[in-house]
This record gives C-alpha cells, structure tokens and sequence, in this order.
C-alpha cells in the first residue's frame, strides 16, 4: 500500500476536525471525529454519538467505517481521528476496523496543539483476530 502522502494526511486530518464538530456527545462532553480515506482519494467522515444508555454510544471511527460500508467500501488507507490528547481508538474501533484491513495508517490528531501521531493498525492491534482467524479461511 502506498504511504501516505503529507496532503493527502492534512485533508483527512481536517475532515477528521470538521466530523469532530458535529459530535453529540452531551453525557462525556468528549467529542470525537474521524475521518476514512478511501482508496479512490475520497473521504467519509464520522463523530462520536452518544447515548444515556452509555452501552448505546457509538464511536466515531466505527461510524465512519460503517458510512463507509454503506457506501459499498470495504476497506481503506487511513484513518484519521480527531480529539483532545489525540488519542487512540478504542478495543472495540480497532478490533471493529481490522475487520476490513490492518496495514490501514491511523492517523492521531491532538485538536489543541495540532500534534499528531502515526501508528498502523496493525501496530494498535497485535495479532488481531480477523477473518483469516476463523476456521472457514484456514
């Protein structure tokens, strides 16, 4: 898969902020956006949903991912999330994204100093169980 080129990192990581706007997340006041490059150059973006019944919440990488989805992708280059501390996905976002591809460039964006970090996916999920793991691909 071809690196990710420094334009190609700031549109997603903008896209990544711009989702992070339209969070909903009034119980944790934590707001999160993410944004997905497709192999095509496009992007699909998501944010973070939550719900009073915290088990009902939804991150953003997982809405991006399943827009994407919906859309008839089923994989992608990156991923860039957007939030404060620019922190990582969640067990659940990366288990959820490995589904579809674990060479994926997971882009961690921090929305008050502009720091980022780069990680692969792979990286975020050691020996992942993906569909290769199930005796049907074996």
């Amino acid at each position: 898969m071809p690196e990710l080129k420094t334009a190609e990192a700031d549109r997603l990581i903008k896209c990544a902020i711009e989702a992070r706007d339209q969070a909903y997340a009034p119980h944790s006041h934590f707001y999160v956006g993410a944004s997905l490059l497709l192999h095509d150059g496009h992007t699909i973006s998501g944010c973070n949903v939550e719900n009073a019944s915290y088990s009902l919440s939804i991150c953003a990488e997982r809405v991006a991912a399943a827009t994407a989805l919906a859309a008839g992708y089923r994989s992608w280059r990156a991923i860039a999330i957007a939030s404060v501390g620019g922190v990582p996905p969640c067990g659940a976002c990366r288990q959820f994204l490995t589904e579809f591809g674990n060479d994926v460039t997971v882009l961690l964006v921090d929305v008050i100093d502009g720091s980022r970090r780069t990680r692969k996916l792979s990286q975020l999920l050691p020996e992942a169980f993906d569909p290769s793991s199930l005796p049907s691909h074996a």
